[in-house]
C-alpha cells in the first residue's frame, strides 16, 4: 500500500462505500443498524466470509479483484443454497487509509454487487492487519433451500464449470509447478476473480430440480464430503470425469486428477439430483451460460469411493484445505 492518508473512518466510509442510489433496504448506512424486510412470502439466506492476507489472499493483492472475490466468495454459498442476492455488509479492517487500495477495492467490491442487484448496507472499519468480513443476505421460498441434508441414493452428483485450475495457479506461485507466463495468468483468473454460479444456483432450487447442494472452497473431496455426512449416505466419484480447468486439463493424469478433486478455490457448485432431471439439469445449464457435468452417484453405503474412467478404485490420498492447518 501506499502512504496512508489522513482520512477518518466516517470519511473513508462516506468516499468509497456510501452510493447515492436507490435500493432494497429500509435503512442503509449510517445508523447503528441497517433495516431490511424480505420480499412478501420469502425468507432470507444469510452467510459470512472472512478473508484474511497472507492466509486467503497474498500480501500485495490487486485491490480491484479482492474487492471481487471478498463479495464473490460470499455470493457462491447463496448460489449453493438456492437464493438470490439481496444485500451485504462490509467488516474491513486496514493498516493504513490508502486511497488508491481503496478505489481499486470499492470498485471491484461494487463492479459484482452491481452485477448481481446486491446492495452494501452497512459494516465496519478500524485499523489492524487487512481483514475483509462480508455478511451476505438472499432471498428464497421457504422449502426451496438446497441443504446438504438433503441427499438420497440413487441421486446424480454434478459439478459446475470447471475446477481445478485455482489450485494450479497457487501451485505456479509457490514454484511447486512449472508455468508458462501464460499459463500462470490464464489459471490466476479462476484464483483472484471467481465466477459466483447464482443464477444456476437459484434456477435449480427454483425449478425444484436438485436435492441438495455445495460449494467448492475447500476442495471438491471435502466438500462432497460435508454433503455425505449430513445425508447420512456414501457415493461413488468418477475422478477422470471431473471437468478440469483448460490450463489443468494440459498437465499430467496425476496432478489433474489431485488438483480436480481437492484443489479448493473453485467457486463452483456441487449438487445432487435425481436422474430423473438430467435433461432438464442440461437445458438449464445452457440457459444460465454455466456448463454442468455429472461425475458421480450417492449410494446408501457410507463413505467416499474414488474411481478412474473405467470405474476401477483409486489409492489417492487427498486432503482439503483447513483453516487451521499449517
Amino acid at each position: 500500500m501506499a502512504q496512508p492518508d489522513n482520512l477518518s473512518e466516517f470519511d473513508l466510509i462516506k468516499q468509497y462505500f456510501v452510493r447515492q442510489r436507490a435500493g432494497r433496504a429500509t435503512l442503509g448506512i449510517g445508523d447503528d443498524c441497517a433495516l431490511l424486510t424480505p420480499s412478501a412470502g420469502k425468507q432470507f439466506a444469510i452467510s459470512s466470509d472472512m478473508l484474511v492476507e497472507d492466509r486467503h489472499f497474498f500480501a500485495g493483492a490487486d485491490p480491484r479483484k479482492l474487492g471481487h472475490k471478498s463479495l464473490a466468495v460470499n455470493l457462491s454459498d447463496l448460489a449453493a443454497m438456492g437464493a438470490r442476492p439481496v444485500a451485504f455488509t462490509l467488516a474491513l479492517a486496514l493498516p493504513q487509509a490508502d486511497r488508491a487500495w481503496l478505489a481499486g477495492f470499492a470498485a471491484g467490491l461494487f463492479a459484482l454487487a452491481d452485477a448481481h442487484d446486491c446492495e452494501l448496507i452497512g459494516g465496519d472499519t478500524t485499523k489492524g492487519p487487512l481483514n475483509i468480513c462480508i455478511t451476505v443476505f438472499g432471498e428464497l421460498a421457504p422449502g426451496q433451500a438446497l441443504r446438504r441434508s438433503h441427499a438420497v441414493p440413487g441421486d446424480d452428483i454434478w459439478i459446475s464449470g470447471t475446477v481445478g485450475d485455482a489450485r494450479l495457479a497457487l501451485a505456479g506461485y509457490r514454484m511447486e509447478q512449472s508455468l508458462s507466463a501464460e499459463e500462470l495468468a490464464s489459471a490466476a483468473v479462476r484464483m483472484h476473480t471467481p465466477t459466483p454460479r447464482v443464477a444456476l444456483g437459484h434456477a435449480l432450487a427454483e425449478n425444484k430440480l436438485a436435492h441438495a447442494a455445495i460449494d467448492i472452497s475447500d476442495g471438491l473431496v471435502g466438500d462432497l464430503g460435508h454433503i455425505l455426512k449430513a445425508s447420512q449416505v456414501g457415493a461413488t466419484l468418477d475422478v477422470d470425469a471431473l471437468p478440469a480447468g483448460p490450463i489443468l486439463a494440459l498437465q499430467d493424469t496425476g496432478l489433474r486428477r489431485r488438483f480436480a478433486a481437492a484443489g479448493g478455490d473453485d467457486y463452483e457448485l456441487c449438487f445432487t439430483a435425481p436422474a430423473a432431471s438430467r435433461a432438464a439439469i442440461a437445458a438449464l445449464a445452457i440457459t444460465c451460460g454455466t456448463p454442468a457435468t455429472r461425475v458421480g452417484c450417492i449410494e446408501a453405503e457410507p463413505g467416499l469411493r474414488l474411481v478412474d474412467a473405467n470405474g476401477v478404485a483409486l489409492d489417492l490420498r487427498l486432503s482439503s484445505f483447513d483453516h487451521f492447518s499449517d
